[in-house]
């Protein structure tokens, strides 16, 4: 009896910790994510102070979607390689920071178009660019190490 009673502590445990991130998850800001990423998978939530973060598995990659109170989705955003980078933006890097290494590179997705950021390093410094709708690279960030 008492393995039984540890057990269904455990079992509700892990029930409720499971959806713990979507309690504080607005039901509008839900509907949206489902309407639109029907076929999501592994979903978690994270609250910021004014969005919300989806993580999860779309057709085999992972995708961040972030949501303002309203519901509107503000922008989509995955981790890529740099062979996903348009050749242009590729052989810009080649060319101007070829004794960078790339430590993260991001497409962002916005009503407004695409965007890249790639963080590069080399012994002392660490820049972050930026390519807007595949313009030419531009400093986001200057050296921050």
């Amino acid at each position: 009896m008492k393995k039984i009673m540890i057990t269904m502590a455990m079992m509700v445990t892990l029930i409720t910790g499971a959806f713990a991130g979507e309690e504080k998850i607005k039901p509008e800001v839900l509907d949206a994510f489902n309407n639109k990423f029907t076929s999501a998978q592994d979903v978690t939530w994270m609250a910021g102070s004014d969005y919300y973060k989806a993580a999860f598995n779309y057709n085999g990659a992972w995708l961040f979607a972030y949501y303002n109170a309203t519901a509107k989705l503000l922008r989509l955003t995955r981790n890529i390689s740099s062979t996903q980078l348009p050749f242009p933006l590729q052989a810009g890097l080649k060319k101007k920071y070829a004794d960078y290494w790339i430590t993260d590179l991001v497409e962002e997705s916005t009503v407004k178009g695409f965007s890249y950021y790639i963080t590069l390093g080399k012994a002392d410094q660490k820049i972050i660019l930026k390519s807007k709708n595949g313009g030419d690279w531009e400093i986001y960030q200057p050296n921050n190490k």
